[in-house]
């Protein structure tokens, strides 16, 4: 059994003292928080019985470590044979950074170079290198002589840089691990040295209640998030909930919090929040909940449940084509009408930017793989970066996820096939549609791939023939599953090639089987969805229309005017909620497409009786407020209504028209052109051509 080297440190102490020895003094000699120490000597007390040995504890008094003088001078003795682990460079400064983190006061110069085994010119090397890294969240290590070497910034800044560097050096596998191990009272096996250290920086007790708080939410956002982005959450939680425990403050701007209330997210946050301020019994001032909402809005979540329906998006849809459309120049490959490509982008990049420029960080553990095995990809969507996101810099962890985006799109191919697998991949869509392309292409036996995340497994229905097809370990699974990487090696394809045959043998030729129901199911559901397609393209392009206004008039007299029209037509039901309903949607942000005389207004309400896209020219322009912030002269008001409980097929149709609006230069020129029988056709064409693509998928 291994221990730390503070471990190590505390046990020696406790052995030469000739008393017992406070939690106090213990942390005091060592430098670290008596939080720490506490933490420790539960390993300390399992580590001792192996000696025969106990650690007892006084209240008020202390602790000694009692049990034979013989057994204690065996315990010296083996503490002297001990080697302690040699951590690389990098392990070093995440351990630095989790030490001066953990410290209630200055940390010596001694005790981190004893604490890791090194010398203290290497620790000065390590504070160097790790201050440089530090500088993106807004962080500096202070070093004074005498005095010591701290964290200095400000609270919110340091829970960023922790909860970063847990996610890029520990593993989800052993962090989901922790929390179902937890769920079940199960002791936690040993991990690894770095592991270990890093969970100190997590109160094990805290991460059981806050993990089930926001299970039971069950929320469609938190449902759909994936295992690194829920990670993160618990561990952007656990590390607020047990500072604000110790009297850390977080602060936020004031305006800014304001403008954070008006997200949905928010409303998110403050019921999370508010359960666990209740199951703590703490005060969580407003600023967490701000906080939250970031982290919320910076979230990765599946594709599926993204929608380009919301002005938010087209920004986003906009920079998502730019790049398309660099990558294929760079490439030579044909991209710019691969659908899937371009809602993966919109599903990634919007809260990838948000994280950038929010400067929250990103891990991305397969970087080096992806470097170097799509080596000229890489270079090519760096190159599209640098020319797209003029004011952005994108890093290289991004730049990773973005590759395997287009290399999914790249190498996509489609086979006949006869098995279902699952695919449990934790380090985002990107990876998970890259794996799931290569078994496409590399397994004929699959027919369908589904990519869910670990915390799904227990809850589906998996069938003895199903393929399980997992990039972490699935401790205490009650099914059969195969580990291989994201980037499935020649030996890994022979692997899941001899599983899948084995499983194909456990399918019995009966004439009706579940399965074969099933499928016949699923093929149902999807013709039904056809018929809502169809059925709301129809009643889009019977009811579009252009209207001229000769008269000067406000934007809001052009929307009463327009909604009163489209009540006579039998589109909306209530003219002023409607209307009411457009103007707080362009109170949250601008409505206006930048380098465009165009504006898209929107809303879900349920006064609207059926999903309506109709256009408004204007005389003379008005200034208003576009998505990026900037200032346009507005000419043509595009007005894009849905009912509040529309299927999700009809929301698809209304994407598929904001995402048409700005595809192209070509298409924005002919929705400024207000030619209206030139945009009617382009928008049945647009309807068949989706349609096509959705039958060619049944």
């Amino acid at each position: 059994m291994s221990i730390s080297a503070r471990e190590k440190m505390i046990i020696e102490k406790l052995l030469t003292a000739s008393h017992e020895v406070t939690m106090e003094d213990l942390a005091k000699e060592i430098s670290v928080s008596t939080r720490t120490i506490h933490r420790d000597l539960s390993g300390i007390e399992n580590f001792l019985k192996t000696f025969d040995l106990q650690l007892l504890r006084k209240t008020g008094v202390g602790i000694q470590i009692t049990g034979s003088v013989a057994n204690k001078e065996q315990l010296k003795r083996q503490l002297m044979t001990f080697t302690l682990h040699e951590y690389m460079a990098e392990e070093r400064q995440t351990l630095l950074l989790s030490m001066l983190y953990e410290a209630a006061e200055p940390v010596k110069m001694f005790t981190l170079a004893n604490e890791l085994q090194v010398t203290a010119a290497t620790i000065s090397n390590d504070l160097l290198k790790l201050e440089e890294k530090l500088l993106d969240f807004g962080l500096s290590i202070t070093r004074k002589r005498g005095y010591g070497i701290e964290l200095s910034g400000s609270e919110e800044a340091k829970r960023r840089a922790i909860s970063y560097h847990l996610a890029n050096a520990l593993s989800e596998e052993e962090f989901l691990s922790l929390i179902k191990r937890s769920m079940e009272r199960k002791s936690f096996p040993e991990e690894n040295a770095i592991a270990d250290r890093l969970l100190h920086l997590v109160d094990r007790e805290k991460v059981l209640v806050i993990e089930e708080t926001i299970r039971m939410l069950n929320t469609p956002l938190i449902k759909a998030m994936t295992d690194n982005a829920y990670v993160g959450l618990i561990v952007h939680l656990t590390l607020a909930i047990d500072r604000i425990q110790r009297g850390e403050k977080i602060e936020m701007d004031t305006d800014f919090l304001e403008r954070l209330q008006a997200e949905p997210e928010y409303l998110i946050a403050k019921k999370m929040i508010h359960q666990l301020a209740q199951r703590f019994d703490i005060n969580i001032p407003n600023a967490e909940i701000g906080y939250i909402t970031m982290h919320l809005q910076g979230a990765k979540v599946r594709m599926e449940e993204e929608s380009s329906f919301e002005s938010k998006h087209l920004q986003v849809t906009m920079y998502a084509r730019a790049l398309i459309q660099e990558v294929e120049r760079l490439t030579n490959c044909s991209l710019i009408d691969h659908a899937p490509l371009l809602e993966g982008l919109v599903a990634h990049l919007k809260p990838a930017l948000y994280r950038i420029n929010q400067k929250m960080g990103i891990a991305n553990p397969l970087l080096q793989n992806i470097r170097r095995d799509y080596e000229e990809l890489f270079a090519a969507v760096k190159t599209a970066c640098e020319k797209v996101f003029v004011e952005t810099k994108i890093p290289e962890e991004e730049i990773g996820f973005l590759v395997l985006h287009f290399g999914a799109a790249i190498l996509g191919l489609k086979q006949e096939a006869t098995l279902t697998a699952y695919v449990v991949c934790s380090s985002g869509i990107g990876t998970s549609k890259m794996l799931a392309t290569q078994l496409r292409r590399e397994i004929t036996a699959i027919q369908e791939i589904k990519n869910i995340s670990a915390f799904e497994l227990e809850d589906l229905p998996i069938h003895d023939t199903d393929l399980i097809i997992s990039t972490i370990h699935l401790p205490d699974i009650p099914y059969e599953y195969i580990v291989v990487s994201p980037f499935l090696t020649d030996e890994e394809i022979q692997q899941v090639e001899l599983f899948a045959k084995r499983k194909a043998l456990l399918q019995r030729p009966i004439a009706v089987s579940p399965t074969s129901l099933t499928n016949v199911a699923d093929i149902s559901k999807r013709i039904q969805g056809i018929h809502q397609y169809t059925g709301t393209m129809s009643m889009i392009l019977t009811d579009f229309h252009l209207v001229h206004i000769e008269r000067e008039v406000s934007v809001k007299a052009c929307i009463h005017d327009a909604c009163v029209c489209l009540r006579d037509k039998g589109v909306i039901q209530d003219v002023e909620e409607v209307s009411e309903a457009l103007f707080a949607r362009e109170a949250l942000s601008g409505l206006g497409i930048p380098e465009t005389t165009l504006a898209l207004f929107h809303t879900k309400h349920p006064a609207i009786l059926k999903p309506s896209f109709t256009m408004y020219t204007l005389r003379e322009p008005l200034r208003i407020e576009a998505m990026d912030g900037s200032t346009i002269k507005m000419k043509t008001i595009l007005l894009l209504l849905a009912p509040d409980s529309h299927h999700a097929y009809g929301m698809e149709v209304l994407s598929l028209i904001s995402s048409m609006i700005i595809e192209s230069e070509e298409s924005i020129q002919l929705f400024q052109s207000n030619d209206e029988e030139l945009i009617h056709t382009q928008l049945g064409r647009k309807f068949e051509q989706f349609l096509h693509e959705k039958i060619t998928m049944i």
